[in-house]
């Protein structure tokens, strides 16, 4: 009975080593491998972090230029709305007082027309009256 248990544990070690090896072979070449990309890593990390910050400034640089950008076409808009503004007053400035211009212009060609017919109107009868007619009915 001993013999058969020894048999047993004998064939179950076997059995046991014969799944053991490759397994320990595949975490022999997993271990190899994982050496072999940490070294590889090692190499090229530097690098990449290096190009990684070279980046992030040229990033700065540009977002440092695209403010002065910005800021300067906010100060060429408020003065181009502020040229916007005074042209406004102006037009409403000369459309107020141009009207009150051409009022005054209508009113001073007027006055001049009635002045003038009026004139003309005591010259014509000054000179019937010394022609000796009269004004009415010649």
């Amino acid at each position: 009975m001993v013999d058969l248990a020894v048999m047993i544990i004998a064939v179950a070690v076997v059995v046991l080593v014969g799944y053991m090896v490759p397994t320990i072979l595949q975490v022999k070449r997993t271990v190899g491998q994982s050496e072999r990309l940490l070294i590889r890593l090692n190499h090229e990390l530097p690098g990449l972090l290096k190009e990684v910050k070279g980046t992030n400034d040229n990033i700065r640089a540009l977002t440092d230029e695209l403010r002065g950008g910005v800021d300067r076409a906010t100060i060429f808009l408020n003065a181009v709305g502020e040229v916007g503004h005074t042209v406004h007053q102006v037009h409403q400035a000369v459309r107020g007082k141009g009207g009150t211009v051409m009022i005054g212009l209508t009113s001073l060609l007027a006055g001049i027309k009635a002045a003038t017919s009026t004139v003309k109107h005591r010259v014509h009868k000054e000179s019937k009256e010394k022609q000796g007619g009269s004004d009415y009915g010649e």
